[in-house]
């Protein structure tokens, strides 16, 4: 086993190891809406164009960036946390195609997985039931466990702490947004890779600075064990 094997990997939910069936997108549409933002129209286009390119980022920053104004932002991301849980029971939420068997093949392997989100911690928590993932993994991260959200590298730096990885070259980071490659560089983390099942492109996450793209967090799974054989 090399000295650099990777002790602890990082992975997002939403898009990375979680299909949610564009629910983000439509809280934000409740959200923005509670919020005052015109329902169409240029504002509306811009607002929802920003979502996307920051997507991934904790909700709570998104909203006082678009809105300026703490009051508003607060209102617009309960509403947004609000229309999330009560869509859940509206939506098939799934795991991404083979992500459960990749993150129990990771932890077989004795790699600690921590799971992140941009979420608050009862969001998360609701979808982690959702799902059945109560026990998947062996930490579960919001951005108020941790201090800041994405793009800031304190979950994966509280993931490390938390999980006792020896140092942040034995962390592997997994995100499908340029906000999880942000994170993952802040950190340190060795691998920094952005996977194709979620809200950007492999143009945007080479560009972000990704160490690797690969197609699913099944290949990410493959590339983290290849040093352990």
């Amino acid at each position: 086993m090399s000295n650099n094997t990777i002790q602890l990997v990082v992975l997002d939910m939403a898009g990375t190891t979680v299909a949610d069936g564009g629910l983000v997108l439509r809280a934000f549409d409740v959200a923005a809406t509670a919020a005052g933002i015109d329902t169409e129209g240029p504002q509306r286009d811009n607002a929802r164009k920003y979502v996307l390119d920051t997507m991934g980022q904790s909700k709570i920053t998104v909203f006082r960036a678009l809105l300026s104004d703490e009051d508003r932002a607060q209102e617009a991301n309960r509403a947004f946390e609000s229309a999330y849980e009560t869509l859940i029971d509206e939506v098939d939420i799934a795991p991404i195609a083979g992500a459960a068997e990749a993150i129990t093949k990771l932890r077989g392997a004795g790699v600690k997985v921590a799971l992140t989100t941009g979420f608050s911690r009862t969001t998360q928590d609701r979808l982690l039931s959702a799902l059945g993932w109560r026990d998947i993994a062996d930490l579960t991260l919001a951005p108020a466990d941790a201090g800041r959200g994405r793009p800031y590298p304190d979950m994966v730096l509280t993931a490390l702490l938390r999980l006792r990885a020896d140092a942040v070259d034995r962390v592997a980071v997994l995100g499908d947004t340029t906000s999880d490659i942000a994170t993952g560089l802040a950190a340190g983390a060795r691998i920094v890779a952005g996977a194709l099942t979620g809200a950007h492109d492999e143009a945007q996450l080479r560009t972000a600075g990704a160490t690797h793209v690969v197609p699913s967090v099944v290949e990410f799974a493959e590339l983290v064990l290849a040093d352990h054989t």
